[in-house]
């Protein structure tokens, strides 16, 4: 006797909107716009309508797609903690097969839009951000050690290199620094939301530093690193990408995160971190909103 899964009787509109979900739409819309603003920086003037576009999905569906199997890999770690449960996988909504599938049609399809429209160099490098973060991150690193943010982050910040390369065809020092600027935000991005949530962290099995190394050690790390952000985050002006406008927004936004990191350090509460964690994405997000509009004024 043939035996169905109950999965195959779930209302199409539903596992649909389950498996849009495992594509991280929130994380993917700051991937997204990081790789956009790249694209914006290195025209002299506006780039071409349709090859934004066209970069932009392309970047967004392989994105979608590293993340969906981020979602696979950890489904039995994700069902073990209140921030994940509730994902697709984690709850048995979608199966193995659907999402890796989903993945890997999603992922060739922005894949072939970068090589038939843009160019191969920018292919190349999508395809390698995600095999960092699919693969090297979520499978390797991260259950083997507490540096695995420092190491794996530098797929994350791999979108304004890949918006600079589907302009130009090549990469310079400019999206280099939006590149190094990214890579420093992202340990203490993760850190402040591993200290208020290392309990499950620990109970899932994974290695995060404030679970290996304590809490104390953990924001000493996330000052050092938001001093070394702050610092980073003025070469755009050393470099001549940016003036007057992007310095003086962009002090304000180190002195407040620079603020928490301090805070953090002498007087820690979870309360204080989840406020970290979340000012840390207005941080990035404005910080490369305010690149965009010192060059257009």
């Amino acid at each position: 006797m043939r035996i169905e899964s109950p999965l195959l009787h779930r209302p199409f509109r539903l596992r649909l909107g389950a498996l849009f979900q495992l594509f991280k739409p929130r994380v993917n819309a700051l991937i997204v716009f990081t790789a956009m603003i790249g694209m914006l920086l290195a025209s002299p003037g506006l780039p071409p309508a349709a090859r934004f576009l066209v970069a932009s999905l392309g970047i967004a569906l392989v994105a979608g797609a590293a993340a969906a199997i981020n979602c696979l890999v950890e489904r039995t770690i994700d069902a073990r903690m209140a921030r994940t449960r509730m994902r697709a996988t984690a709850r048995g909504d979608i199966s193995s097969a659907e999402a890796l599938s989903a993945a890997m049609v999603i992922g060739a399809a922005g894949l072939w839009l970068l090589h038939a429209f843009i160019n191969d160099l920018t292919m190349w490098l999508t395809l390698a951000t995600f095999l960092g973060y699919a693969v090297l991150y979520t499978a390797v690193l991260k259950p083997a050690t507490p540096m695995n943010i420092v190491i794996g982050g530098a797929s994350g910040a791999m979108p304004p290199v890949l918006g600079w390369a589907a302009m130009t065809g090549g990469i310079g020092v400019e999206p280099l620094a939006l590149f190094l600027i990214i890579f420093l935000w992202t340990p203490p991005h993760f850190w402040a939301l591993a200290c208020c949530r290392r309990g499950e962290y620990a109970l899932a099995g994974l290695p995060m530093l404030p679970v290996t190394h304590g809490v104390a050690f953990t924001t000493q790390h996330i000052l050092l690193y938001t001093v070394m952000l702050a610092a980073a985050s003025l070469v755009p002006v050393s470099l001549g990408m940016s003036g007057a406008v992007y310095l003086a927004a962009v002090a304000l936004l180190d002195t407040g995160f620079l603020g928490f990191a301090i805070a953090l350090r002498m007087r820690y509460s979870d309360r204080l971190a989840q406020r970290a964690f979340a000012y840390s994405i207005v941080y990035l997000t404005l910080l490369f909103a305010a690149l965009l509009l010192d060059r257009l004024l």
